[in-house]
């Protein structure tokens, strides 16, 4: 098990990145960069995660935040709930630690937002203690170098896997031994076209003895993609329209968009203006249909967004418009609220 370390963090001291999480032991930067990071790429991650530290410079700052402000700085990098958990977190730090972040693994467990992974990242970055990491880079690099074919998705691969990972951890120096697992898995164990030639640990790797690199991991389940139809509905009069804020327990919590009603197909004009629930939004309001997007498609993890806005241009004040939740506003003040990447898409045409 020894010579893996040695391997890994021999590569990894001549290959890492330089990144700015790398550089301290602040568990609040090192929390901040884990949450980015989850479902993001770095390239992507690093502008938000530097912006977050500006603005917030320690956990009392972002606990003392209006929500509205961690929504807007975290829109555009999707998954939501992950910016509503940080919030949550940074004032239970507050109020429960006394603004100071736990360095026991149990502890940083129990906090929203943080699961296995996060936290073994968080209690060896920051306080290194012996806690092997295991994300899609670490699956990677031993499902090939031990030839695991048990799937990673599976309660038996991830118990199997969390045992290899920590029987090959470097107790002594578990911060940079998880580093450097994570960064061969990103930058040279590649889920396509690793560079097997030039790998380090090419002679104690079983998936390149055996040619099954491509073929590990496993994945046992294949994820459903659910379709979904939405009919925004963009209400205008004199420079003004409506948002609302979304507050159900779907995707976009927090965020606002325009009114909409969902449908389980794409709407044609004609079937647009007989629906129920366009007949509920407009009722005697006097109107005129001035333009019909094409169709915006945004892709979510497990569904895919199809959707349509309906340019309205009213007659009489919008208030007239009993709608829950609504919000009259100027149009050009809409950037100052927080909404979906698949919203500022749209706008970015007009």
């Amino acid at each position: 098990m020894e010579p893996f370390s040695q391997k890994i963090i021999a590569w990894y001291l001549k290959n890492k990145r330089d990144l700015p999480w790398r550089t301290t032991q602040n568990p609040y930067f090192i929390w901040l960069s884990e949450i980015i990071l989850q479902q993001t790429r770095v390239d992507q991650g690093m502008a938000y995660y530097l912006k977050f530290v500006k603005e917030f410079p320690a956990v009392a700052h972002l606990a003392k935040a209006d929500n509205e402000k961690v929504m807007k700085l975290w829109q555009g990098l999707g998954y939501y709930s992950r910016a509503r958990n940080l919030h949550t977190t940074a004032k239970l730090i507050m109020t429960d630690y006394n603004g100071v972040f736990p360095d026991d693994y149990a502890e940083i467990r129990k906090l929203k937002g943080i699961g296995d992974y996060t936290a073994a990242a968080i209690a060896s970055f920051a306080y290194n203690k012996p806690h092997a990491v295991v994300d899609g880079n670490v699956y990677r690099v031993l499902a090939r170098v031990f030839g695991v074919n048990t799937p990673i998705d599976s309660a038996n691969g991830k118990k199997e896997f969390a045992t290899l990972a920590f029987e090959l951890l470097d107790k002594k120096k578990p911060a940079i031994h998880n580093q450097a697992i994570m960064e061969f898995g990103a930058l040279h164990c590649k889920p396509i076209n690793p560079d097997c030639n030039y790998c380090p640990l090419q002679t104690m790797c079983i998936a390149f003895e055996k040619k099954i690199v491509s073929e590990l991991p496993v994945k046992s389940k294949k994820t459903k993609v659910r379709k979904r139809f939405f009919n925004y509905i963009v209400f205008s009069y004199k420079n003004q329209t409506i948002i609302n804020k979304r507050i159900t327990k779907d995707i976009w919590t927090s965020l606002y968009d325009f009114p909409l009603f969902e449908t389980e197909t794409e709407l044609t004009e004609a079937e647009f203006l007989q629906s129920k629930e366009w007949k509920a939004f407009i009722k005697k309001m006097p109107y005129k249909i001035t333009e019909v997007s094409k169709p915006f498609k945004h892709v979510l993890s497990h569904q895919l967004i199809i959707a349509r806005f309906w340019e309205i241009k009213c007659e009489k004040p919008l208030k007239e418009i009993a709608i829950k939740n609504a919000l009259v506003i100027q149009e050009k003040n809409i950037h100052h609220y927080a909404i979906p990447r698949l919203i500022d898409n749209y706008l970015l045409q007009k």
